[in-house]
């Protein structure tokens, strides 16, 4: 009888632990929660319980590097390993020039980013993603898939402010940062690149693609991560708000099955083109046209830099006289420096320096806003924003209408200032350091700086965004629309940035440390209600990405759908949210 009553208790138990492993989302034949399993093979990432509260893994590849003859590809899926792979720290960031909302020469904020502006950094090894989640054993949590932003030109998942471990464990969900090929190696039209047999290469469109990739792998593999793939929030700020648009129109997205992902979450950022928008607007989509002018130009430059061509007409000449395949080849034995070079100087001066969607009806849609007009598109709910002064992010526009440059200062010493600020020391800065005394004082009617630089916002940001908000309002109820407020810098950044254009992220985040403006946003006079107020957007993100809503208990207030908007904001000591 003991023997039996032995054998019923061991019974008993393993009967406990095996859903208790298969919970904790291991899937790895292993009850250590940082070995998980993938399609391609095991990966062994960190248990960081006494830090954060997480598990993460880093650095996780999800397609083969797209170098050599698989440059300007659709991503090609990794080739499986054997063993276990370690994912503790992150991959490089994608090839690309520096700016100081980049990575540096060590793929992280740190000083190198004033000395490595306008110069190649990165890796075109660069496709791999990061996971987060709270370290319980809890399963089938929601899922966020974050695409960062930069114009399409910049930006890395590696960056300190996106560390997702601090809303993993507040929204209770599992956090996916991912790298995408950027600027002219994520978009590029070029008609020799194009084989004729495979219709999704030939779109241009690889950045796209690369995160597309990345929602298969979500979907593939998530649950071995704890996470849902039948409830996946699309997150993206800036560039990756218009991605977020771009993917939810995407034929490919639209008719992917399974689905892909369930809500999107698009923070500064529309999709029209200038068709669509009211008259002196900047659209925030180029035409083909324009991809095609801008493939041409880069060829013809590298012609010229090479001396096999004196001007864009004897180039044209030339490269009529190669095979498609020969000029591929060409393009493919450039390096990114060569490559930059070229941008930041011909196309730069041609007007072609920009990089992003390509329209051409396969992979990206001929235009978002006639998809969703058409009821083409992933009707999934939208929680949309945007920050009060994202104009002051892009003051270095105003030349483009007609005014001074809006700084005395370049880049690098912006930058520096920014991270040898203190915030609690007594002011030595002011406005007047930075801004050009033309838009002195900030606050003049018609030419200040606020007045300005909200010209910038309203004919960009606000106008991209109410078309789109309104085409997706026309289709379906579930739209919802906030804006940050924001603005309690300490002297000067408060007039210099105030509520601008990628602040609300620390705050959904809740990561306050090292990047590249946390020195201009933090210090002890405005955490009270600097805490108070990121406590609530992150409550607003985890409650949307679970139940497809935003509202919350720690709002407040009741949030109605758009077009009335949520206003996020705070005093020194608290959050102050409300309804306009």
């Amino acid at each position: 009888m003991k023997t039996i009553s032995k054998r019923v208790r061991w019974l008993a138990a393993a009967s406990f632990i095996v859903p208790l492993m298969s919970a904790c989302g291991g899937g790895s034949g292993t009850s250590d929660p940082a070995v998980r399993a993938t399609t391609y093979g095991n990966v062994e990432g960190v248990n960081d319980t006494a830090a954060s509260g997480t598990y993460f893994w880093k650095g996780i590849p999800f397609a083969q590097p797209p170098v050599g003859d698989l440059r300007w590809k659709a991503p090609v899926e990794p080739a499986a390993w054997t063993g276990l792979r370690q994912a503790k720290s992150f991959g490089n960031a994608c090839a690309q020039y520096g700016r100081i909302y980049g990575p540096g020469a060590n793929n992280t904020y740190d000083a190198t980013i004033a000395t490595t502006l306008n110069t190649a950094v990165g890796s075109e090894d660069c496709l791999t993603l990061n996971i987060w989640r709270p370290a319980t054993i809890t399963a089938n949590l929601p899922v966020i898939y974050f695409i960062y932003g930069g114009s399409n030109i910049s930006g890395y998942a590696a960056d300190p402010v996106y560390d997702g471990a601090a809303l993993a464990k507040a929204a209770n969900a599992v956090v996916v940062t991912a790298n995408y090929r950027l600027g002219l190696f994520g978009w590029l039209n070029l008609p020799q690149l194009k084989t004729g047999t495979n219709a999704q290469e030939d779109s241009g469109n690889f950045a796209t693609l690369d995160q597309i990739q990345t929602l298969k792998f979500i979907n593939k593999n998530i649950a071995n991560f704890g996470g849902d793939p039948n409830n996946v929030t699309a997150m993206g700020e800036s560039a990756g708000a218009l991605n977020v648009y771009s993917l939810l129109t995407s034929p490919l997205v639209v008719n992917a099955s399974p689905q892909l992902f369930h809500k999107a979450m698009p923070m500064s950022g529309g999709l029209a083109t200038a068709a669509e928008l009211p008259p002196g607007s900047i659209p925030l989509l180029q035409t083909v046209a324009y991809s095609l002018a801008q493939g041409n130009k880069l060829l013809y430059s590298l012609l010229i830099a090479d001396g096999l061509a004196t001007d864009d007409a004897t180039a044209a000449t030339y490269a009529a006289t190669q095979s498609s395949t020969q000029i591929a080849t060409y393009m493919r034995s450039k390096s990114p420096t060569a490559i930059f070079t070229q941008l930041l100087t011909r196309l730069v001066a041609a007007g072609l320096n920009s990089s992003s969607h390509i329209p051409e009806g396969v992979v990206v849609a001929n235009t978002p806003i006639s998809a969703i007009n058409a009821g083409n598109y992933l009707k999934v709910p939208v929680l949309a924003s945007n920050t009060r002064d994202e104009g002051k992010l892009f003051a270095g526009f105003l030349p483009l209408f007609g005014f001074p440059a809006p700084y005395i200062i370049n880049d690098a010493v912006r930058f520096n200032m920014m991270a040898n600020f203190n915030p609690d020391a007594a002011p030595t800065l002011t406005s007047a350091d930075i801004i050009n005394p033309f838009y002195l004082p900030v606050t003049k009617p018609g030419t200040g700086f606020n007045a300005l630089t909200t010209l910038i916002n309203n004919v960009s940001f606000v106008a991209n965004n109410a078309a789109t908000l309104n085409a997706l309002k026309a289709r379906q109820p579930t739209v919802w629309y906030s804006q940050f407020n924001w603005d309690k810098e300490p002297t000067p950044w408060n007039e210099v940035y105030g509520a601008t254009h990628a602040f609300d992220l620390p705050f959904v985040f809740g990561n306050f440390g090292p990047s590249v403006f946390s020195n201009t946003i933090g210090g002890t006079a405005n955490q009270g209600g600097r805490l108070a107020l990121s406590g609530a957007m992150m409550s607003t993100v985890a409650a949307f990405a679970k139940n497809g809503d935003p509202n919350n208990a720690a709002l407040g207030v009741t949030w109605p759908a758009w077009p009335q908007k949520l206003i996020f904001d705070a005093t020194l000591t608290d959050k102050s949210i409300s309804v306009q």
